[in-house]
């Protein structure tokens, strides 16, 4: 096991904070803003092949919240306001004079606070599992109510963590996991606080409401949030999108609060190591197995030709942004644009297929339909971007899909069984330049 790094103090006010630093030599600084409870020790024993990944693109600054871990214990209940300013004493500590500051769950609250007071020292953000408000607000219905809440905020008070606790919003681990993995980790979270600290630190989540200075924050910003994430509702990521200005949203397909595999928890680290140095990882070998998307715009030369090339070039913008925006919220890496056609790859079939149904939907508004084409198969890397017969294949699929239609090879079919996704079969095609028959599958309703 990786020995973990020096635990340093940092004085806010008259608290000491406990953090921890790794990677040093990075040119970019990361500090990690931590869920309701953590332990700067245990949680590097728990995963170190995590927090070591950040160590190729960022130098990674840990910290235990006031209360929680290897920080000073406290009396009253923290304001949020102090606890942002525990971020504040970290950096300088530290010698970071701007970071990107990252929030997990609860944490964001504190990273957004921070990005919107201290602009000029946060490089960027980013969100993973996080919320604008945390109980029932008209415009946040699908969030826990209140009085549920403070139900559960006593049990804590008085018996601790609880397994009905984990499972349900105070972990979101559901059903999965099995007893003696929800006892390891309620072990982990009495480590990190006492009854009495973990419920005075449910009832400052209470209070917790960023909504009205989310239309402040004007740093680059990444949203991770899960589809079916039980804690952070996928609604909140999308409101906090809305909100923030120019923030990109990646949803990914689990029912986890917390990732709930390696390969997740990979998908993640891809995400946040992109948008941190511009640059996706490059993958081991010369070849990767990758989702190539490609659309483009039915009867586009007719409709410039009707609508004149001032009135076209705008609308091409406008359906770039679209799709970008898109593109974006789906993980999906844009590889090239030629005219009126995108280019994408995806780590995923499922979420290629899902994008290129809501591109479509969304340009119908601009008075236009598009033709999509989904491949998965084995890719060479060349300047960063997929290259290759599989290429090739994916844009001859497109080429004999019709209006508003999402065509599919046999091989994304087979991958995405499960999904919920509904094929019909289109039948067996020549494509051109591609040996052998092809047969082909349209994405249903």
């Amino acid at each position: 096991m990786t020995t973990p790094p020096a635990t340093r103090y940092a004085k806010s006010g008259d608290v000491n904070v406990a953090y921890q630093v790794s990677g040093e030599g990075a040119s970019i600084d990361l500090v990690w803003a931590p869920g309701t409870v953590s332990h700067l020790d245990l949680d590097w024993e728990r995963r170190a092949w995590f927090w070591e990944r950040f160590h190729g693109f960022c130098r990674l600054i840990r910290f235990d919240k006031r209360g929680t871990g290897l920080s000073d214990r406290v009396t009253d209940v923290a304001s949020l306001e102090e606890r942002t300013d525990d971020i504040r004493a970290v950096m300088d500590d530290a010698g970071s004079e701007r970071a990107v500051i990252m929030g997990s769950s609860e944490g964001g609250s504190m990273a957004m606070l921070f990005a919107a007071t201290f602009p000029e020292r946060t490089r960027a953000l980013i969100l993973r599992g996080a919320q604008p408000r945390w109980v029932w607000a008209p415009d946040m219905p699908w969030a826990i109510p209140e009085d549920a809440y403070r139900r559960q905020v006593e049990v804590l008070a008085t018996h601790g963590v609880t397994e009905e606790y984990l499972r349900g919003y105070g972990g979101g681990y559901g059903d999965e996991p099995t007893a003696a993995e929800i006892e390891r980790e309620m072990r982990y979270v009495r480590a990190g606080a006492s009854p009495a600290a973990l419920a005075a630190l449910e009832r400052m989540n209470l209070q917790i409401d960023v909504r009205e200075i989310l239309p402040t924050i004007r740093v680059p910003t990444l949203i991770l949030n899960a589809t079916g994430d039980p804690v952070s509702p996928i609604e909140g990521a999308r409101s906090l999108a809305e909100r923030i200005p120019n923030a990109r949203l990646f949803e990914y397909e689990s029912s986890s609060h917390v990732p709930a595999s390696r390969a997740e928890a990979t998908l993640l680290l891809d995400q946040i190591e992109e948008f941190v140095t511009g640059t996706r990882p490059a993958p081991p070998g010369d070849t990767i197995l990758a989702t190539v998307l490609f659309t483009d715009i039915v009867d586009s030369t007719a409709i410039q030709a009707r609508v004149g090339d001032l009135a076209w070039k705008h609308l091409i913008e406008r359906h770039h942004a679209i799709v970008r925006g898109l593109l974006g919220r789906y993980g999906g890496l844009e590889q090239d644009t030629a005219g009126d056609g995108f280019y994408a790859r995806f780590d995923g079939p499922a979420r290629a297929i899902r994008c290129a149904r809501e591109i479509g939907e969304a340009v119908r508004d601009l008075g236009i339909e598009i033709r999509a084409g989904v491949h998965t198969g084995e890719c060479e890397i060349a300047d960063g971007k997929c290259a290759g017969l599989s290429v090739t294949i994916g844009a001859r699929v497109m080429s004999q899909a019709g209006r508003s239609e999402v065509l599919v090879s046999q091989t994304v079919k087979d991958l995405t069984v499960g999904s919920g996704l509904v094929f019909d079969d289109a039948g067996e095609h020549e494509l051109k330049g591609v040996p052998d028959g092809w047969r082909l599958y349209r994405v249903a309703g």
